[in-house]
């Protein structure tokens, strides 16, 4: 996929850095349109949008909120942080099921309401505290201090890394001030993708998953509001492709759906992976579009990952890749 044009460093950078932000989604629409009619190993059902569209419970997507069963809601200034922290650390399907998880809890619900134990047992992590954490600090957080799984070891070693990383960076560059990390933003989803790329665990290039997240569980947690959540796409991961599969909507090679199905890694960021993202992110403009815009992409994520969430879904393999970025 096409990297997003870098800005120029000019006088006056403020505006170029503006058109470049307001251009990011468009490259991952078009990148993802581009992977996807070229495609070898995964192909978008077109001749299947417009019944699938109109089959959608679209009354599901009223309100949406997060968990306070798994998820911190506290004040304000502090539900900013926890999201900002979640957020941070929202990756590690492909390691999930070597995960001890809570019971009746998947891997991402298990982390979420581990960290949210810490939030209400002795408040926020502050940046410091987040930049000093160590792996083995991350291993007692999560639970997984009795886990000797080697990739469970190298899941809390990536998180530790990847909290350092937040802590420096809203220490170095926003005094310390997770809101004025959102601040930064100046109330642009797609701009906030610009603020958080710059630590290496969101330079998820094509896609940005988490850092669309980020914006869209801020806007749901109501600690933060962007004018243009319209503008996001899908969350592209692991579970909204496999719910779109499942469902008829898009059909994998046998051989890939073969290795899948054995729970074969597939790799970071090799052609199978990235067709499958982007195939999905296609997918779901075609649906929005079968709809007439009256929902969003960000709202159409919602729906099909909570799908996902069903016994059904859960009970057939769906592709695991070890990266940071989902």
């Amino acid at each position: 996929m096409p990297s997003p044009e870098k800005p120029p460093a000019l006088a006056g950078g403020v505006v170029t850095i503006h058109e470049h932000v307001m251009r990011l989604l468009d490259e991952v629409r078009a990148a993802a349109e581009a992977v996807a009619k070229s495609a070898r190993f995964v192909r978008v059902r077109t001749d299947a949008i417009e019944a699938y569209a109109a089959s959608l419970p679209l009354g599901e997507l009223e309100n949406p909120e997060l968990d306070a069963a798994t998820h911190y809601l506290g004040p304000p200034e502090a539900t900013l942080a926890y999201v900002l922290t979640l957020d941070a650390i929202n990756f590690g399907s492909g390691y999930f099921p070597k995960l001890t998880k809570r019971p009746g809890l998947s891997g991402y619900f298990t982390v979420a309401a581990s960290l949210k134990d810490v939030y209400e047992a002795r408040g926020p992590l502050s940046s410091s505290q987040l930049k000093a954490l160590t792996q083995e600090d991350c291993r007692v957080i999560f639970g997984q201090q009795n886990n000797d799984d080697a990739g469970v070891k190298e899941l809390m070693g990536l998180f530790s890394r990847a909290l350092n990383d937040l802590g420096t960076y809203v220490l170095k560059e926003f005094k310390g001030s997770f809101p004025a990390l959102v601040k930064a933003a100046n109330g642009s989803a797609e701009k906030l993708i610009n603020v958080l790329e710059e630590m290496p665990f969101y330079q998820d290039v094509g896609f940005y998953k988490r850092a669309q997240l980020t914006a869209a569980d801020l806007s749901v947690a109501r600690v933060a509001q962007f004018g243009d959540l319209d503008r996001l796409t899908i969350f592209a991961d692991n579970l909204v492709p496999h719910v779109l599969r499942v469902d008829g909507i898009l059909d994998y090679d046998p051989g890939l759906l073969d290795r899948i199905e054995r729970e074969e890694l597939i790799a970071a960021g090799s052609i199978e992976e990235r067709e499958i993202r982007a195939c999905a992110v296609h997918a779901v403009e075609l649906i929005a579009a079968a709809l007439q815009h009256k929902v969003t992409s960000m709202q159409l994520d919602y729906l099909l990952w909570n799908r996902g969430q069903r016994p059904m879904y859960k009970a057939q393999p769906r592709h695991r890749t070890r990266t940071v970025f989902y």
